[in-house]
């Protein structure tokens, strides 16, 4: 595994919760777990903490980070302000390839749901909302999103599950609304779900 992989890996395992919050990551340890050597692990460590998932003290170790209610209500927000707009874009600019991916991300997901395939659904997720916003044209807003979506699925990786029947209907909508080519159809779709996901993790 090349260091992004192990990075990847990592933080997959820190969004799902395999690694709680302040549990202490040793390079010893990570490098048995992933089958590799402590250089990749200490490499992705770095990546990592330059991300904020997890947070070293001298001589003490690495550990992972807690997400704060102040940092959760900061990524909420950004996420309402700029993905109404990427989906209003993305139903005037999408490309036919893109609107195909966005539906068989939709397939796949509902299909994880119905069979409880509960564990891929973090991932199918994020991707979704990452095409979503690549098939808005604009580079910056691709790229903020980009930025943002494991921090996302950080918060909201603990009631995804819960909501996942719905959150996945609401991705109907979103590719209905794109398929249509309604700029303001696809901007209300993805702020309900915004608002329904948000209303989730803070009344959890």
């Amino acid at each position: 595994m090349s260091p992004q992989q192990v990075c990847k890996a990592v933080r997959d395992d820190i969004i799902r919760r395999v690694f709680a919050p302040g549990s202490r990551l040793t390079e010893e340890g990570l490098a048995e777990r992933y089958g590799v050597s402590r250089v990749p692990v200490r490499e992705a460590l770095r990546t990592l903490e330059a991300e904020g998932f997890v947070h070293s003290r001298p001589y003490v170790g690495t550990f992972v980070a807690e997400l704060t209610e102040t940092d959760a209500a900061d990524l909420l927000e950004i996420r309402s302000l700029l993905e109404p707009a990427c989906a209003a874009r993305a139903a005037a600019r999408r490309t036919p390839e893109q609107l195909g991916r966005l539906k068989e991300l939709v397939a796949l997901g509902l299909d994880a749901v119905a069979d409880e395939r509960l564990e891929e659904l973090t991932r199918l997720n994020s991707r979704f909302h990452e095409v979503l916003a690549e098939a808005s044209g604009s580079t910056m807003l691709s790229g903020l999103i980009h930025q943002l979506s494991q921090k996302i699925a950080w918060v909201y990786a603990v009631e995804l599950p819960r909501r996942a029947h719905d959150s996945w209907q609401e991705h109907v909508e979103i590719c209905a609304a794109l398929e249509a080519g309604d700029p303001e159809a696809a901007r209300a779709a993805v702020a309900r779900h915004i608002a329904n996901a948000e209303a989730a993790y803070l009344y959890r």
